[in-house]
């Protein structure tokens, strides 16, 4: 009899429990509920349809006009990263360094003695004339850690 006594005092907590949890989910579940979903809106007529968009610039630099390039040092580098160019036709490079946190304080050329300052947020001009096709690596002083191309045609 005392056996039967503890089942039913067990029973009495476990119910007691199961009441607690099952209340603890119900308002649990309150607080989870999603607002109703808005209706779609209507179509679109012809005068509020969505325009075509152009699509983005590419990652290289136009051809330069009147054989100036604007050339911006970023925390990401040179920036266009690439540049075209033509074999015997100078093209001047107006660079900005706009970073401090680069190794690109100066600039040079593959293959070409001497160097440029690039101080910070002033922008510097240099004229190159590329002598024969092909991809001409220019950057920072230090071994060109950080660079760019001249891709020179015919």
């Amino acid at each position: 009899m005392v056996a039967a006594r503890a089942d039913r005092g067990q029973t009495s907590v476990m119910r007691a429990e199961l009441l607690t949890l099952i209340a603890g989910l119900s308002l649990a579940g309150l607080g989870c509920r999603t607002t109703p979903a808005t209706p779609p809106p209507p179509p679109p007529t012809e005068s509020t349809a969505a325009k075509p968009v152009a699509a983005p610039a590419p990652a290289a630099a136009p051809a330069p006009a009147a054989g100036k390039v604007a050339l911006a040092v970023t925390d990401a580098g040179f920036e266009p990263e690439r540049i075209p160019a033509k074999k015997g036709q100078p093209l001047t490079l107006a660079i900005t360094r706009k970073t401090d946190k680069t190794c690109a304080r100066e600039i040079v050329f593959q293959g070409q003695d001497g160097k440029t300052d690039l101080p910070l947020n002033k922008t510097v001009e240099v004229t190159y004339t590329p002598k024969a096709s092909g991809e001409i690596k220019f950057g920072c002083a230090m071994g060109m850690m950080i660079s760019g191309v001249l891709a020179v045609s015919e």
